[in-house]
Order: C-alpha cells, then sequence, then structure tokens
C-alpha cells in the first residue's frame, strides 16, 4: 500500500528535524583583539598569535579590538594601512637591532565592553625597535604597554584596554548595531569542522536522511 511506502520518506524527516533541532547553533561572534600581518601593503590575518610570531625587520603588525566572527575572512582589519615606511620613517636603523611597524587600533565604542570605552578613536601607529629575533609580542610591548595575557597566552588587553575580559563568546542578542559581526582571536575558537561550517556529524546524518529519502521514492515507483 502506498501509506507503507511513505514510511521511511516519514521517518527520514523526523531525523532531520532531530538532526537540525540537535545541531548547534552557528557561532555569534567574540569580543577580541585579531593580530594582523601586513603583505604588499595589506594586512593579512595573522597564522599564529604574537607571542610565537617573529616578525623580520621592515615587517607591519596590526592589532584591532572589535566584535567578530571566528572566521579570517570577515574579521574586523586594522583601520590604518599597512605601511611600514610610513610609520617608521623617523626611526633610524640601528645595528644589531631590527625595525616593526606597529598599528593598534582600539575600535569603535559599540564594540567597547559594557562600561567601558576605547582610549582613542584613531588607530595609534609606533615603530618598534627591538633584538633581531623578537617576537610580535615583544613588540607590541615595546610601544603600547601595559598588555594583559590570560593563562592560555591569548592577549586580553592592549594599553590596558579593555579592563577586564578576554575574548568573550558574544551572543545575537547582545550584538550592538553598527558592530561588524566577523574574528577568535589568535585564539582558535574554531566549530568542530574547523572552519565555521556543518559539524561532520550533522553531515553524515543529512547524508543518511537523503538515503532515506531515495529509498522510499524508489519503493513507491515500484509499487
Amino acid at each position: 500500500m502506498r501509506h507503507r511506502s511513505l514510511t521511511p520518506l516519514v521517518l527520514a524527516f523526523g531525523v532531520l528535524l532531530t538532526l537540525l533541532a540537535s545541531s548547534p547553533a552557528l557561532a555569534a561572534g567574540y569580543r577580541y583583539w585579531s593580530f594582523w600581518e601586513g603583505a604588499g601593503g595589506q594586512w593579512q590575518y595573522a597564522a599564529q598569535g604574537p607571542s610565537t610570531a617573529r616578525p623580520a625587520d621592515g615587517s607591519a603588525l596590526g592589532f584591532r579590538f572589535a566584535v567578530s566572527q571566528d572566521a579570517a575572512a570577515e574579521a574586523a582589519k586594522p583601520r590604518a594601512a599597512a605601511d611600514f615606511a610610513a610609520v617608521c620613517a623617523s626611526t633610524p636603523a640601528v645595528e644589531g637591532r631590527k625595525r616593526i611597524a606597529v598599528v593598534v587600533d582600539f575600535g569603535v565604542p559599540a564594540d567597547a565592553p559594557t562600561g567601558d570605552a576605547p582610549p582613542q578613536d584613531a588607530p595609534h601607529t609606533a615603530c618598534a625597535q627591538v633584538a633581531p629575533d623578537a617576537t610580535a609580542a615583544e613588540a607590541l610591548a615595546e610601544t603600547a604597554k601595559p598588555l594583559r595575557y590570560n593563562s592560555a597566552a591569548l592577549l586580553c588587553a592592549v594599553s590596558g584596554y579593555p579592563k577586564q575580559g578576554c575574548g568573550e563568546p558574544i551572543a545575537d542578542a547582545e550584538e550592538k548595531p553598527g558592530a561588524k559581526p566577523s574574528p577568535a582571536p589568535q585564539p582558535s575558537a574554531q566549530s568542530d569542522s574547523g572552519d565555521g561550517g556543518p559539524s561532520t556529524g550533522l553531515l553524515a546524518g543529512l547524508a543518511a536522511v537523503a538515503a532515506l529519502a531515495a529509498a522510499a521514492i524508489w519503493q513507491s515507483r515500484r509499487r
């Protein structure tokens, strides 16, 4: 009978609804300092944290505080150019030291934690002159103290901003108007799939649902 042939299809939709209901919601965002490296005058999301990156002489580093999703393509970039020559033009080269252009963007008031505010509106730029093997964190400390890190070496505050917190997840309802949804941080707060997409379990479940639906249709036509 036709109603019996539809049973697998009904079960398939039941499985689909269960999977969708139990799958985790997409990550909303994080309030954190993102880390950037200059390349060809453009900012690129850093592949490693400032405590391990060792920039070469003539490099440009950027740090931006914002509410962003954990996805490099959607992260809020520093609002000043990745221009080593402009930042370090008045800092002469010294033998045995390297020069690093550092751009610190404190972000916009809409991204500030409750009760806090960016210390300045425009990005801060400075030329750090550090040892040849110095890390990006050391270059930042040379130009924007005090810094604050958590136990996982995640950069929490630059020049004392923000006063509290460190890369907290922000719910959709908490995101403020005007904030660009977009990285965590050097920290990794990736989804199970590692790229912000559906989890492997959900994809496998959807594939099983599709197979059940196909079987139901085949049985219906056969009968």
